[in-house]
């Protein structure tokens, strides 16, 4: 069976599925936004209802969002909320919490050590790795010059 590329190019757009960048981006803004506003409620809540000072209601906020992010991961609503999100759940700390639980709730029944403990940093281990190590080129970088 012979077909010029035009007609191959046809049938190719007949069987793709439609593009939906404005409804993902749509998604994305909101949820990300969303993740951000909860985040700003939460530092709000600690430094004016508990009275705590600005750095310590941020890293409470930070340590917040990581149980949040990790504890939904874990129920199995943290893939339910990205089919929607897409990439507005990436914001980078609830991302990266989903990014270490996901692979340690999948790999569980291996066991904590080989399973759990081994599989836990499959994703965000390179991440760790290679942010740590840019860190320390630019650090050096900076000193230098």
């Amino acid at each position: 069976m012979n077909i010029s590329q035009n007609e191959y190019a046809g049938m190719v757009d007949k069987v793709s599925p439609k593009s939906t960048t404005l409804k993902n981006c749509t998604g994305a803004f909101v949820t990300g936004g969303f993740i951000c506003i909860v985040g700003q409620a939460l530092t709000d809540t600690y430094q004016y209802v508990w009275g705590m000072d600005i750095k310590d209601a941020r890293c409470l906020t930070s340590i917040s969002l990581i149980f949040l992010s990790a504890l939904f991961t874990a129920l199995s609503w943290y893939d339910n909320i990205a089919k929607f999100a897409g990439a507005g759940t990436l914001v980078p700390i609830t991302g990266f919490a989903n990014a270490v639980v996901s692979p340690a709730m999948e790999f569980k029944s291996e066991g904590y050590i080989g399973g759990l403990g081994a599989k836990m940093f499959v994703i965000a281990g390179p991440v760790i790795v290679y942010g740590t190590v840019a860190s320390i080129l630019y650090g050096l970088l900076l000193c230098l010059f």
